[in-house]
């Protein structure tokens, strides 16, 4: 007789999966730059999606070269400011802050998010110390039309490439500035994205692992695991599916080729307006295939750190975004 088969059902490569600590996404590690000092990070609001025609730029496609159809996510990334300057320095218990600059004046409604200096504080340390240069820098929400919040995110973003006294002076060069995300990236380039996904609540096995439902000769209930485990040892195992919380994960994707950066003259809102969200009339900014996180969400980018070989193009050739309605799709 054959040995059954009973193979584990559900990906088990996000666990345990737990709720967000809050709506914005954080980094734990970023890719050195090899070009002069800039900044590694920007930030967005998920505005919806919709599909464009293009030509194929992988080289290694059946329809290479050729005119296709593929699925962009438009996200709508007004400027953000730079409040401080943090600097850090190794020690035996990994990185430690050795001291920050504020600027002297910021937005009244950054104050709602933190407390904050009266005046500009903070001094310069010796770039001797100094072995990573990160910015302190917000979103300004109050000029998206679509996210009804005035209260800014704060995040903290690295400065890469060149020297470290060259990425001092040139964190300082930003301090109290918008800066625009054509300061971080380009047409072309590959980027990571990470979100916080949508939402779903206390969720039963079935809807949260995927697993099989159980026969119908089960008298008790049919959405549920079969067992906790065996009698050894005495306690559930954290692989085995049970209820719990679905969805509000942080979930990290890499590799997002960017494909456009408009300009607000730009047309790109739908008719009718993007559902849930209404119209883009800041800078935007068109990533091929989709986003985690819902309509509104705050969307974080970073330089692509698992990108090393791959085709390297100036700006892909669009040929048409649709605009056509989304209600009711």
């Amino acid at each position: 007789m054959a040995a059954p088969s009973r193979p584990k059902r559900g990906s088990r490569g996000y666990s345990p999966r737990v709720r967000a600590n809050g709506p914005v996404p954080k980094f734990s590690s970023w890719p050195e730059s090899r070009e002069g000092p800039r900044i590694q990070g920007f930030a967005g609001y998920k505005a919806g999606m919709t599909h464009a025609f293009m030509t194929d730029y992988r080289p290694t496609s059946t329809t290479a070269g050729q005119e296709v159809q593929i699925p962009v996510t438009i996200l709508e990334t007004p400027p953000m400011k730079v409040v401080a300057v943090r600097y850090y320095g190794n020690s035996s218990y990994g990185m430690k802050s050795l001291g920050e600059i504020w600027a002297s004046k910021f937005d009244k409604e950054l104050a709602k998010r933190k407390p904050l200096p009266k005046k500009k504080h903070g001094a310069d340390v010796d770039s001797a110390e100094v072995e990573e240069v990160r910015v302190i820098m917000h979103t300004i929400p109050k000029m998206v039309t679509g996210i009804p919040k005035k209260v800014p995110e704060l995040m903290e973003i690295r400065i890469g490439g060149g020297t470290v006294q060259e990425r001092m002076d040139y964190a300082k060069s930003l301090l109290g500035k918008e800066i625009a995300v054509t300061d971080f990236t380009k047409p072309g380039q590959m980027i990571d994205v990470a979100a916080i996904t949508a939402g779903y609540g206390f969720q039963g096995h079935t809807k949260r692992w995927g697993v099989k439902l159980l026969s119908h000769k089960n008298s008790k209930h049919r959405r549920m695991i079969g067992t906790l485990g065996p009698k050894s040892p005495k306690y559930v195992r954290p692989t085995v599916p049970q209820a719990g919380q679905t969805g509000y994960h942080q979930r990290t994707e890499y590799n997002k080729r960017v494909l456009k950066i408009g300009s607000p003259e730009d047309e790109i809102t739908p008719n009718g307006g993007f559902l849930h969200y209404g119209k883009v009339v800041n800078q935007y900014v068109i990533v091929h295939g989709s986003v985690p996180g819902p309509t509104k969400r705050l969307i974080r980018f970073r330089d692509a750190t698992r990108y090393t070989v791959g085709v390297k193009i100036e700006s892909p050739e669009i040929v048409y975004i649709s605009r056509e309605s989304k209600q009711g799709a």
